[in-house]
């Protein structure tokens, strides 16, 4: 016991002593490695579970050749948004096989908050990281990369070179939502969406523009809601978008919690069964709501799997070129993204919809 009260923590001298046998060969148990008979190994494990000894990983990373130290760090936007906290799962499910630990935290798209964590992880030897770079903010990724750490981009692909990507079909998901609403007969289709500096929010924006062209439909630029940060403000911009002498009847939300805002919105005005809405991202108990949520679901637990077989592959050594995986996004019809336009919408304005009966 320490003299001020405190538990001493068991050493490896402690484990050698108790077991009858050096340090040395308890170094060997612990850490896996050859030189030690059946017998000597369990009377050392048996030694070690007695007194509650916990090796210092830390330390014994450093005493091994390869310099690793089990662990990952994981730097993802907001990991209390869904989409996110299910692809750290993922990511986490496959570290687990390797006995590997995950740090993460959220980068909240902010670069100084990114530097500053990246600078973290990297201080703790973390043996590679997988990272949802900050839109417009890469050179913090670049000089760490450049450092020798392994890394792995997911969501957004890198700016630089030597380093591995994996997306999903952004573009041609959306391209297929606006098909599929100009195919009901919608004429003024509505785009909102996240943030413009997002390589996301991008590629889904010139989706719905090919889809507009690919389909003979005119681009109406009162219809287009960008920098949509939040359910709040896309709730407030679509609120706008039926305030408009000439409303659209179809909404394409480019992301999971701009769709939630945007849905609040339509059930606010009793829209919500004659306005169709494709949602780019799933979202938990979207197929619950009526009518449920039509979505552009991406398959988030191929995406963190594919992220940390590849980060582990780099860990291990793997110098083949860089990989750009893209994982496929489903259109999942529900109900939402199937509604035709009503008749009911195409001379009044919305302001007197909103006081309807429900």
């Amino acid at each position: 016991m320490d003299p001020r009260g405190a538990r001493r923590e068991p050493t490896m001298r402690d484990v050698a002593a108790l077991a009858k046998v050096s340090t040395k060969t308890v170094s060997r148990v612990i850490n896996d490695l050859p030189g030690a008979g059946p017998e000597v190994v369990e009377r050392v494990r048996a030694a070690a579970r007695s007194l509650g000894y916990r090796p210092n990983l830390t330390a014994s990373s450093l005493r091994r050749s390869d310099r690793r130290s089990a662990t990952i760090g994981v730097l993802f936007e907001d990991l209390s948004n869904p989409f996110d906290a299910a692809l750290l799962r993922a990511v986490e499910d496959r570290a687990r096989q390797d006995d590997v630990l995950v740090l993460a935290g959220s980068n909240e798209d902010d670069p100084d908050l990114q530097r500053e964590l990246l600078t973290s992880l990297a201080t703790r030897r973390v043996d590679g990281i997988v990272v949802m770079a900050v839109g417009g903010h890469q050179d913090a990724l670049q000089q760490e990369r450049e450092r020798g750490t392994p890394m792995v981009l997911v969501d957004r692909p890198p700016t630089f070179g030597g380093t591995d990507s994996v997306t999903t079909t952004n573009r041609d998901g959306s391209r297929e939502a606006v098909v599929q609403l100009a195919g009901l007969g919608h004429r003024r289709i509505a785009f909102l969406g996240d943030r413009q500096t997002l390589w996301t929010s991008q590629e889904r924006y010139t989706g719905y523009l090919e889809g507009l062209a690919h389909t003979g439909l005119t681009l109406h630029e009162e219809l287009v809601r960008t920098d949509l940060h939040g359910p709040d403000a896309a709730q407030t911009a679509t609120a706008a978008l039926f305030d408009l002498d000439e409303p659209p009847t179809a909404l394409f939300t480019a992301q999971n919690l701009v769709t939630v805002g945007a849905m609040r919105a339509l059930r606010e005005r009793d829209l919500h069964h004659r306005v169709a809405l494709i949602g780019f991202d799933d979202f938990p108990l979207a197929d619950m709501l009526e009518p449920a949520v039509t979505v552009l679901r991406q398959d988030v637990p191929a995406l963190g799997r594919m992220a940390a077989e590849l980060i582990f592959a780099r860990i291990r050594g793997d110098q083949s070129p860089p990989t750009h995986a893209v994982v496929p996004a489903t259109l999942v019809r529900r109900g939402s993204g199937e509604i035709p336009p009503s008749s009911a919408r195409s001379g009044a304005r919305p302001s007197a919809l909103a006081h309807q009966p429900r």
